[in-house]
Order: C-alpha cells, then sequence, then structure tokens
C-alpha cells in the first residue's frame, strides 16, 4: 500500500473544508497550520467527525478547535505547576525520613525494598540520570568524590519523578517512614499515595511532552477511594467514564497540593480557566455529574 503523499497548508484547508470545516477568518489559517501541525490539532476535532470519511459535523469552526487547543496548552502549565510542588515535597520527604533513620546512602541498601531486581534497574536509572546531570553540586561531587557513591540528598535531587514514584512504592511496607511519607501528603495509605503518584507522573510525561491532554482517556487511573480522608475529597462515587478522564487524576493533584503548598492557587487558576472559556466544553476532560458540588471543588472551600 502506497503511503499518503504530503499535502501543502493550502491543501490541509482544502481537506478540511472538503471535509465540511468551517472558517470564520481562512486568511489566518495558514498561519496556525504552518506553527501547530495538522496532525496535533485533529485531535481536537476528532469527537466532531460523524463518519469514517473524517467529515465533520454541521458548525465545526476552525476557530474552535484553536480555542480547544489554546484551553488545554493553558490548563497544562496549571497542571505542570501542581505536579512541581507535588514532586518537590515527595523528593524532600523521602531524602529527609529515609536518610535521617537509614542513613545517607539508603537508596543502596536492598533490605529496605521489596524487590531487589526492581531497585537494582532503578539503581541503574539513578544513577544515568545522576551522570547526565549539569548541576554545579554534581560536578563538585564528581570532580572531588567521583569513587564515592553520592549520598541520597544528592543523587535523588536530580531523580525524575517517574523514578522517585518507582522507588517510594518499592520501599518495603514495613517501615514507618513510608507510613510517614504518605501521611505528610495527607494520605493515610501507602498504597493510596503510590497509586496516586504513578498516575500523576504519567499525567506529567503527557505535558512534558505536549501532547493532548484535552479528551484523553487516561491508562492509568488513580485510587478514587481513600480511606478517612485528612482534608477535602470526593463524596460520591465517579461514573466510570468520569475515572476515565483526566478529572480524577487533577483532583488528586490539588488534594495533595492542598497539603504540600497550603495558599496555592492551583483550583483558582482552573476555575478561572474554566470561567473564562465558557464555550468549552469541560465535560470531555471528566467534569461532570455536578463536579463542582465535590468538597475538593466547591468554590468556597
Amino acid at each position: 500500500m502506497a503511503n499518503k503523499p504530503a499535502l501543502t497548508v493550502e491543501e490541509q484547508i482544502d481537506l478540511l473544508k472538503q471535509r465540511n470545516m468551517q472558517f470564520r477568518d481562512e486568511v489566518t489559517a495558514p498561519h496556525y497550520l504552518k506553527n501547530i501541525s495538522y496532525y496535533r490539532l485533529k485531535g481536537y476535532w476528532w469527537d466532531l467527525q460523524v463518519d469514517d470519511g473524517h467529515n465533520l459535523r454541521d458548525g465545526t469552526f476552525f476557530e474552535d478547535i484553536l480555542n480547544r487547543y489554546n484551553f488545554d496548552r493553558h490548563l497544562k502549565l496549571i497542571l505542570f505547576d501542581a505536579i512541581e510542588r507535588i514532586e518537590i515535597a515527595l523528593r524532600t520527604k523521602m531524602i529527609y525520613h529515609m536518610s535521617c533513620s537509614r542513613g545517607g546512602l539508603w537508596y543502596t541498601n536492598f533490605d529496605l525494598f521489596n524487590d531487589i531486581e526492581i531497585q537494582k534497574n532503578l539503581l541503574s536509572l539513578l544513577r544515568a540520570e545522576f551522570d547526565r546531570s549539569q548541576e554545579i553540586f554534581i560536578k563538585d561531587h564528581k570532580r572531588r568524590l567521583n569513587n564515592e557513591q553520592p549520598d541520597s540528598w544528592k543523587i535523588l535531587e536530580v531523580a525524575s519523578m517517574g523514578t522517585l514514584s518507582k522507588i517510594y512504592k518499592n520501599i518495603r511496607h514495613q517501615l514507618p517512614e513510608k507510613a510517614i511519607i504518605a501521611s505528610e501528603m495527607g494520605l493515610n495509605l501507602h498504597k493510596e499515595l503510590s497509586s496516586w503518584l504513578e498516575a500523576i507522573t504519567y499525567c506529567r510525561n503527557i505535558i512534558a511532552h505536549h501532547s493532548r491532554l484535552w479528551s484523553r482517556s487516561m491508562v492509568k487511573k488513580p485510587t478514587e477511594k481513600i480511606i478517612n480522608p485528612s482534608s477535602d475529597w470526593l463524596n460520591v462515587e465517579l461514573l466510570p467514564a468520569q475515572t476515565k478522564k483526566p478529572f480524577l487524576i487533577i483532583s488528586t493533584m490539588l488534594y495533595l497540593c492542598n497539603h504540600v503548598t497550603p495558599g496555592h492557587q492551583i483550583k483558582n487558576k482552573i476555575l478561572e480557566l474554566f470561567d473564562n472559556n465558557p464555550e468549552i466544553p469541560i465535560y470531555k476532560l471528566g467534569f461532570f455529574n455536578e463536579w463542582d458540588y465535590q468538597p475538593i471543588w466547591r468554590r468556597d472551600s
């Protein structure tokens, strides 16, 4: 089967018009398609297709697709702020609690972990991330102490969130430090925190690679029901369709931020984004079923 020929921007616009895309200002369309690829934007009109021929619903405007794209971009910027706060708090708590009780090289002690083989792989990841780092304190360690294993407060400081999440999950469940870290993040069970971190890391990777969050079905689903939440959480069981969308993961981010950075403006920024874009169907992100009546999302909380 022959590959499809590449289309010029003008041909892309003609194809969209053939598929019932309308333009309020067609003159500006080439500019956007030269700077945002056709297939990147396609994810934002995918749900508006009415048949296998990719024809679009009547009243589908190119400018409305751009609005969806820009809405998604602004939401991801807000969420990346939340993820940064969570990642730094997790990193700090793991380094502090484990190092104070188990020593600076605790991450190399296989007796502290559930699965030795997993930890060996994680050590390789840690070392690779350490070797790539250009942080001044890492360069100083390599210059002065190159033959010595770096303490956790050095090597974990440059570890990715994915690596940190996996190390936390692999810490032996019986260790009190694991429960303390979860408690300081606002959760009563380490399994809850591990589930949330895994899902948030997945979402972080989507955002970091500038991929589409809009209307995405999330591969990782965090634990919805948590034991005795220490602050506002969700008070009704979500519909299955709702848990598959970003709503649940975004809610976990908000909950964790409420504990690690009180006074943050994450929720207010999200609500302001929604208010400023009333034409955007936020149910595509899972914000439906009276989501704003949930305790964690109430405007007065």
